[in-house]
């Protein structure tokens, strides 16, 4: 008898998988929260197109949208129970740190690089630890489109040095978001890509979907110990 593999075609994924991404509005991108299956129209969406794609007539992994617009890493630390643990996903993708950033700028409200990374950390040990989930890190980046958003990065390089420090601590899969849009810029204006210099645009979403796919979706996601 012919025991069929429930694995999805080209993804390191099975069909009891349940795909959970959380952080600000660049995953929120427009979903509805009155419907728990609304992706967005963002990143997100993108990444669970391909993957439903990908699984040739198959259900394939379930996908949650937790992005909330205007978030920092304190807020999904107040709701990561409620909007990531009592999901039990299996795979975890957090995208955080540009409002932790823009708020220092636009409303003086201060983020402390060592306050953010320590808050970013306790949520990837904690979610490893309760849920023995697989965890995804992407990085947060900026695309200045103005003057003074070129200050912007005093602040948000040692912010995602930070992030790329606390993924690396908890045995993350790293999405270089960061890398991939300033790749994309060789071929993009600026504004093409995120016309605030924050928000992607759709193709800007494309670029993140297609970093995550290739650090993630067909590669092993095996969780590392903590060092």
């Amino acid at each position: 008898m012919h025991i069929e593999d429930t694995h999805i075609a080209d993804t390191p994924f099975k069909e009891a998988d349940t795909l959970l991404f959380i952080g600000d509005s660049i995953t929120d991108a427009g979903r509805d929260r009155t419907d728990f299956a609304s992706l967005g129209s963002g990143y997100v969406n993108e990444i669970a197109r391909t993957l439903h794609d990908r699984a040739n007539g198959r259900t394939g992994p379930a996908v949650i949208n937790r992005g909330i617009n205007g978030n920092r890493v304190y807020d999904l630390e107040a709701r990561w129970t409620t909007d990531v643990i009592d999901h039990r996903p299996t795979v975890v993708t957090v995208k955080i740190g540009i409002n932790d950033t823009w708020r220092r700028y636009d409303s003086g409200l201060a983020s402390p690089v060592d306050e953010f990374e320590a808050c970013l950390d306790r949520l990837l040990a904690d979610t490893a630890r309760e849920l023995s989930a697989r965890l995804v890190v992407i990085t947060p980046f900026l695309l200045p489109v103005t003057a003074e958003q070129e200050g912007w990065f005093e602040d948000l390089t040692p912010r995602t040095e930070a992030v790329l420090r606390a993924a690396t601590a908890n045995g993350a899969r790293l999405v270089r978001a960061d890398l991939a849009m300033l790749s994309a810029r060789e071929q993009y204006e600026a504004a093409e890509l995120a016309r605030d210099g924050v928000h992607p645009s759709p193709v800007g979403h494309r670029i993140i979907a297609d970093a995550w796919l290739a650090a993630v979706g067909s590669a092993a996601l095996t969780p590392e110990p903590r060092g």
